[in-house]
């Protein structure tokens, strides 16, 4: 890289023991543990944007470059727009197995305060040149199979699809792209939808043609269920919905704040939400630790659920200061598909209430008072009723209390029963 050095003297070197000998006076030459003085010339060598810094990255896997016996190649990936997002690939020959890493998801999306660079000392020149390293991030490069995509995925009988390209660029359009962009794009989405065999038009037409009820029931389900992921073959409950696809597993490390505060003498939890805090004392109770974090992630989430749901309301002042790590914010984002107008659609608030329920279900061991948690998602206790059945849950009544429960195997109301209610 071509730039304006700064020449600073430093020493460097490793103290050590001075080692006599009586019988030869003479000084021997330094060996490796006698004390070194070496007059250095730093260098320290600026970003340039079109140069492409060092990159540094660990497997976390295992896996050695160096010790193994074949060839290792290896890729990197640069976003022409953001030229801060980078991709390394790491491809040893003839394995099906690829190392990917990324500087924008996963653990390199979490914040970050320190500061990283690259020092190499030149002993002939005596030069140590420093040289930040790409995207001030450590790239960590997991094991992909070859021909699939890296990024977790949600199971097939869950609603939640993947973004494909088409809705990544039409949301990029509706974030940076002008009104007329935007327009068009509405539009164009607008014709793919009535083209489509499950759009209203057409099934609307199928029904006239005397489709069949079954296939069309099926269409009906997979429109309008919008909860998270599930599993009908499950036989318990906690195997009902699927927890480490609600959760996933790089999220966990970034929920342990109500866990490190219960350790605090006097811990504050007026800021959680109403259904947190009415639990706090049943969590200092837990003597089993493993349990009592594990519990606190899944109310720190449901915690982080609610206050982004709040961020994007028309009141967002109760939640204005509340701070989500940006792992978490990134997924949210995604997954509830923010419009333009930084609101959250009627469909994807269902959604987002569906996943904060089902945690319920999980904090109150699958028997659940939804009297707080109707408080804090801002709905009345009827909505919130119907929007637990529509999980597959059964409501009880014990000394004039409502409980959600959940029966196994998972069964959802069927599509006539809920057509008759609206």
């Amino acid at each position: 890289m071509d730039s304006e050095a700064e020449d600073t003297k430093s020493q460097l070197g490793t103290p050590s023991k001075k080692v006599k000998n009586k019988k030869n006076k003479k000084k021997s030459d330094p060996g490796p543990s006698e004390h070194v003085t070496v007059q250095a010339k730093v260098q320290v060598v600026p970003e340039h944007p079109n140069k492409t810094a060092p990159i540094v990255g660990y497997f976390p896997s295992g896996f050695d470059p160096v010790k193994t016996s074949v060839s290792t190649g290896f890729q990197v990936y640069r976003n022409r727009t953001m030229n801060k997002r980078m991709e390394l690939v790491v491809s040893p020959a003839g394995s099906p197995v690829e190392f990917v890493g990324t500087s924008y998801s996963g653990e390199a999306a979490a914040g970050y305060r320190a500061m990283y660079a690259l020092g190499v000392f030149d002993k002939e020149t005596q030069t140590l040149k420093v040289v930040p390293i790409a995207a001030n991030k450590i790239f960590r490069l997991e094991p992909k199979v070859k021909g699939l995509k890296a990024a977790d995925k949600e199971p097939a009988n869950s609603t939640i699809e993947e973004l494909t390209q088409a809705e990544k660029a039409r949301q990029t359009t509706a974030m940076f792209g002008t009104k007329r962009d935007i327009e068009k794009v509405k539009k164009r989405m607008a014709l793919q939808q009535d083209q489509e065999p499950d759009s209203p038009k057409n099934v609307d037409g199928k029904k006239k043609d005397g489709l069949n009820k079954k296939a069309l029931a099926n269409i009906d389900a997979n429109v309008f269920r919008n909860i998270p992921p599930y599993d009908t073959t499950a036989d318990t409950p906690q195997k009902a919905y699927v927890l480490d696809k609600i959760i996933l597993r790089g999220e966990w490390d970034y929920l342990d704040d109500i866990y490190n505060t219960l350790h605090v003498g006097e811990a504050d939890f007026s800021a959680y939400p109403i259904f947190v805090h009415n639990r706090i004392q049943r969590l200092r109770n837990i003597q089993d630790e493993s349990e009592k974090k594990n519990l606190s992630c899944i109310f720190s989430y449901i915690n982080h659920l609610i206050k982004f749901k709040d961020q994007l309301s028309m009141d967002a002042s109760s939640a204005k200061s509340h701070k989500i790590p940006s792992i978490l914010r990134h997924r949210f984002s995604t997954l509830f598909a923010i419009t333009e107008s930084k609101r959250l659609p009627p469909e994807k608030i269902d959604l987002l209430n569906s996943y904060v329920l089902v945690l319920t279900l999980f904090a109150d061991d699958f028997r659940t008072d939804y009297t707080d948690i109707a408080k804090d998602l801002r709905m009345i206790a009827v909505s919130v009723r119907q929007r637990y059945e529509h999980l597959g849950c059964k409501i009880i009544r014990h000394k004039n209390m409502f409980y959600a429960t959940l029966p196994v195997p998972l069964k959802f109301p069927s599509l006539s029963s809920r057509k008759r209610k609206r």
